[in-house]
């Protein structure tokens, strides 16, 4: 075997142990999330809610005033089959131009959509 055949053979086992830690690093994240998801807690992004989003939004029952009543509530948001927790999260890592630039971070945004998909029940 030549010279160019065995680093051939070596790239090729390289690449292949590169894609398998590649593909098991992915796994982990992906497992990860939805760890992060599961163990998300409604009442604490309750608390968030009534900190961040009560000013404009419409977030709790026991909230004493919201400044905007065309703005959706959280129980509409919760209620409207196009928002499923994992859309709500995404949403909010990426809020869009009109709400204020929060830096949520992944358990805050976990928090708070599992708050607001728990108001469709």
């Amino acid at each position: 075997m030549t010279h160019a055949g065995t680093n051939l053979k070596t790239w090729s086992r390289q690449s292949s142990a590169t894609l398998i830690a590649g593909a098991a690093f992915v796994a982990l994240i992906v497992l990860s999330g939805a760890t992060t998801a599961e163990a998300a807690d409604p009442a604490t992004g309750k608390a968030l809610a009534l900190q961040w989003c009560s000013s404009c939004h419409l977030v709790a029952e026991d909230q004493s005033t919201a400044s905007s009543v065309s703005l959706p509530s959280f129980y509409d948001i919760a209620k409207d089959p196009d928002w499923s927790q994992e859309q709500l999260a995404t949403f909010l890592a990426n809020p869009h131009p009109k709400m204020p630039d929060m830096n949520l971070g992944n358990t805050e945004i976990a928090n708070l959509s599992a708050y607001i998909s728990s108001l469709s029940k």
